[in-house]
């Protein structure tokens, strides 16, 4: 594919300024026509915003809808993070991972850092199990296993193509209107060497509070079960939110969830399973809520008898608020 990048061209140009040499073809749009897809960058269209940048929803020329991630031109950190996200999401294509469809140039003629996504319409985890979104009834419990099984299996698909995410939370799980995942917001991701030799990359902890991996914090060694304690703090969100839980049919697989959670944030790295048997064992769990099989609850050493015993209580309220 790198042979269909002429030298001079904008593609090359900006693999050149960001040393994406790696990275396959990119659809490069002009400001021009990102602008005009978002009525001028206008209020109406913005989905969101963050530390770096903007995201807007905008309509192309030919009527198809994408998301626009605006990002701040005279921020070294807006500028690494839009290398990052090109540099990564060109190389991947996985039906859980939102697609990258371009970006535009980083000549001087070009106002803003701008990445062009496939738009996921239905919002994120955070907003269905924290921000009363909708009807949040329409996250049964199964949905939410489904949501569970498709992050742990955009994750496997990454840690398999030496990429970690570094930034799982429920606000990075995009969700379609059939409530399938997009995971989403690769800016913070890093690479393992290719040649499996290092087992961890050392950098400095970047991340959410609260879904960092406290080992990660102090030996600022990033490895795969950082994002595997992330993960593990979503699992709980996603378990704890009870009103659409049905806990006489649901118990068992609840209990699965939880205790793989548990397992997800030990402080010690070693003791996390991986996001393969993380996985596994929601796969379990989702192929039992759909036989309608007898639940059986296999305890482990060192965990609760029910996770889920420890929870209830009667001052739970309808939702879980952090």
């Amino acid at each position: 594919m790198d042979g269909l990048i002429r030298e001079g061209s904008p593609l090359a140009s900006l693999r050149k300024e960001f040393n994406l040499a790696g990275s396959p073809c990119t659809h490069i749009f002009t400001y021009e026509e990102l602008d005009a897809a978002t009525d001028g960058f206008g209020n109406a269209n913005e989905l969101g915003a963050g530390g770096f940048g903007t995201v807007y929803k905008g309509v192309l020329r030919d009527g198809s809808v994408v998301a626009v991630k605006r990002l701040y031109k005279n921020s070294y950190k807006g500028v690494e993070q839009f290398a990052n996200e090109v540099d990564i999401l060109s190389r991947l294509r996985h039906p859980n991972l939102v697609a990258l469809y371009g970006c535009t140039s980083s000549s001087p003629t070009c106002r803003d850092l701008l990445l062009v996504y496939e738009f996921v319409p239905n919002g994120t985890l955070a907003d269905h199990l924290h921000h009363g979104k909708e009807d949040p009834l329409l996250l049964p419990w199964p949905t939410r296993l489904g949501i569970a099984v498709e992050t742990a299996a955009a994750l496997v698909y990454l840690h398999a193509h030496q990429v970690l995410h570094r930034d799982v939370k429920t606000t990075n799980i995009l969700l379609d209107d059939g409530f399938h995942v997009k995971v989403a917001d690769f800016g913070l991701s890093r690479l393992f060497p290719a040649d499996g030799a290092t087992q961890h990359v050392s950098t400095a902890p970047q991340g959410t509070p609260g879904y960092v991996d406290p080992a990660y914090q102090r030996r600022y060694q990033l490895t795969d079960k950082s994002d595997v304690y992330s993960f593990g703090v979503v699992l709980v969100e996603l378990v704890s939110s009870r009103p659409a839980v049905d806990m006489a049919q649901t118990k068992g697989t609840i209990d699965m969830v939880a205790e793989v959670a548990f397992r997800c944030l030990q402080p010690e790295q070693d003791v996390r399973p991986s996001i393969g048997e993380v996985l596994d064992v929601l796969r379990q769990a989702h192929q039992r809520i759909t036989d309608g099989a007898v639940l059986v609850k296999k305890s482990r050493d060192g965990s609760p008898d029910s996770v889920m015993n420890q929870w209830i209580s009667p001052s739970t309220t309808s939702n879980y608020s952090s």
